[in-house]
């Protein structure tokens, strides 16, 4: 099996470099190629692609703005590969990556695999406390860190793997983002392909993010759930409602708890003190659990209000997705 990792990029050189860096030292016998594909940025990394020429094989392609769905496309319609690594241009790659994919493929194959994401050490406190919402079971049911408990799996995009059968029989991803990884995965299952989770192809998923970036970010992820909904019915489910359900029942224990009636805000603070213990144990460091907290709030805030703006846009305004939300559509 020979493996290309697609890695679209756009203003991000910097990154690509670090990520580069961590293909550079890959433990792994077999060759395998890399494809950066610069997506009509200004500030691009071909000077960063030229460093590590004679370290990996690797080809650069440029092309006009189209969104990282298409821009993961196009490097896949261009790689040699007969399967594709594709990777977000924040991430790093333990050494033992390709191994645990390799391994895992072989004990039983699927066309589409997805990996969770971990810290470094060396990220921010921010960034620290961002992955632990973003992969806490208590936040996410664990979806991004290994701990998927569902009987289908939705890769995504940041780590995930996709065979060329599997890529050309699907045409790939379409251009909604956020929300096109999802999609493929659904299309993928109605094709007859199966997905599944290699809880060791871990990345370090550096999450290039500050508070305002991540509360848009997540908005977006609110908004995208509902116009999956629309495509793919079958595959709706209730708990896409719970953060919603949580901001709007928090202000209800607040307008509780001013008529003297504490229980409800009592149950969210327990919610709150033990999402900050598990931080707390998990981090080690007081000031990351204290983000956590903050991080849940902009999470739940930000995927509640956009989820519920995009369902009443959608179900009930009964408007078409890229009429309602033109900006989660990229023109091809």
């Amino acid at each position: 099996m020979f493996f290309s990792f697609i890695i679209p990029v756009y203003n991000r050189p910097d990154e690509i470099d670090e990520l580069l860096q961590s293909l550079a030292i890959l433990k792994f016998n077999s060759p395998f190629e890399v494809v950066i594909v610069e997506d009509g940025s200004t500030n691009t990394c071909r000077h960063v692609i030229e460093k590590y020429n004679h370290k990996l094989d690797i080809t650069y392609f440029f092309k006009p703005n189209s969104g990282p769905g298409d821009s993961r496309n196009y490097g896949m319609q261009h790689a040699k590969g007969d399967y594709f690594l594709i990777l977000d241009s924040d991430c790093i790659l333990p050494e033992s990556y390709l191994e645990e994919v390799t391994n895992s493929l072989a004990e039983s194959y699927v066309d589409c695999f997805g990996g969770p994401d971990k810290a470094l050490d060396s990220f921010s406190d921010i960034q620290k406390a961002i992955n632990f919402t973003m992969t806490s079971f208590l936040t996410t049911g664990g979806i991004r860190g290994g701990s998927e408990k569902l009987d289908k799996f939705q890769p995504r995009s940041f780590n995930m793997g996709l065979s060329k059968v599997a890529f050309e029989a699907s045409k790939g991803f379409g251009n909604i983002h956020p929300g096109e990884d999802p999609d493929l995965s659904i299309r993928l299952w109605n094709l007859g392909y199966e997905t599944k989770l290699i809880k060791k192809a871990y990345v370090y998923h550096k999450r290039r993010i500050d508070w305002v970036k991540f509360k848009i970010q997540v908005n977006k992820f609110g908004k995208a759930r509902p116009i999956l909904n629309k495509w793919h019915p079958g595959y709706s489910k209730l708990t896409y409602w719970f953060p919603t359900v949580f901001c709007f029942g928090f202000l209800i224990s607040l307008v509780l708890f001013v008529f003297k009636i504490p229980f409800l805000l009592l149950i969210y603070a327990i919610y709150f003190g033990l999402l900050f213990f598990v931080a707390l144990f998990k981090t080690k460091s007081v000031k990351i659990a204290i983000y956590s907290l903050i991080a849940l709030a902009y999470q739940f805030y930000g995927y509640g209000r956009g989820f519920l703006q995009s369902y009443f846009n959608i179900f009930i305004l009964k408007k078409e997705p890229q009429i309602a939300h033109p900006e989660m559509f990229f023109k091809k």
